[in-house]
């Protein structure tokens, strides 16, 4: 049996500071703070920097501003499309005018000769639509300086007044007075227009100028307003002849005048 030697003692080593040992290796260091600072950055944090928020860019446009020149040059077309119209239509002839009025019946286009006389013969006369158009007449015309007649007329006067440019306008006899007094309102006190009862009427209206003639049962019927602004004065066939100083008496020719079968006689 060995004697036991000595009793050990461990050592102790001391660890300087400066070592470095119990430390990661410094290379390892400098990549974890670099680590840490890109981790930072990434995060948009970092003392003293705020976050920055992304800008959005919108790629619409306001609508607004477009409308608003879309519109107006919208409203330029238009008033300049219908001003343009306007001087077109203007410019347009009177028989063109009176032609698209519906109903109305052309009796000029059928170039009867006994409907396009305007010989002058004494007494009553045949005529070839009722109320007459045009046609051979009385040398004396039936005042038509806005004259409203409660009576029928002559045929052969009021033709002659036809001649001058003058819209006839007739009803028919028994028509209610507050429409008569419809009818009025667009003769009185206005040249170039009379207005009578008329014996046998078809249609309770019937207006008439030179050669045209529109036929209504509706004194409130718009186109005899369109019909009278078309026709009158611009439809006679001799322009300028007057239409005062003209027969005012009412009723037909009577017999001493004659039977219509006289020689044509000159004058307006």
């Amino acid at each position: 049996m060995s004697t036991p030697g000595p009793e050990r003692v461990p050592s102790t080593v001391k660890v300087e500071k400066k070592s470095g040992q119990g430390k990661p290796p410094a290379g390892s260091a400098k990549k974890t703070a670099a680590a840490k600072k890109a981790g930072l950055a990434a995060k948009g944090g970092g003392k003293g920097r705020k976050p920055v928020t992304p800008v959005k860019v919108s790629g619409g446009r306001s609508m607004g501003p477009i409308l608003v020149i879309g519109g107006v040059a919208l409203v330029a077309l238009l008033i300049i499309g219908f001003g343009t119209y306007s001087v077109i239509r203007g410019s347009r002839d009177w028989e063109d005018k009176v032609g698209d009025i519906k109903g109305v019946v052309n009796y000029r286009a059928q170039k009867n000769p006994q409907l396009d006389s305007q010989e002058h013969k004494e007494g009553t006369l045949p005529y070839v639509t009722s109320p007459p158009v045009g046609g051979a007449h009385n040398a004396k015309w039936q005042n038509c300086m806005g004259d409203v007649y409660t009576e029928p007329i002559a045929n052969e006067h009021a033709v002659h007044s036809l001649e001058h440019g003058a819209v006839w306008v007739t009803y028919k006899q028994g028509l209610p007075a507050d429409q008569v007094a419809v009818l009025a309102k667009k003769v009185q006190g206005k040249d170039y227009m009379l207005m009578s009862p008329y014996t046998g009427l078809d249609k309770n209206v019937s207006v008439q100028v030179w050669g045209y003639q529109l036929k209504t049962d509706d004194v409130n019927d718009a186109r005899i307003d369109q019909f009278i602004k078309d026709t009158r004065v611009v439809s006679a066939k001799e322009p300028g002849a007057a239409c005062s100083s003209g027969n005012t008496s009412t009723g037909p020719i009577s017999a001493e005048q004659g039977a219509g079968t006289g020689t044509p006689m000159t004058g307006q």
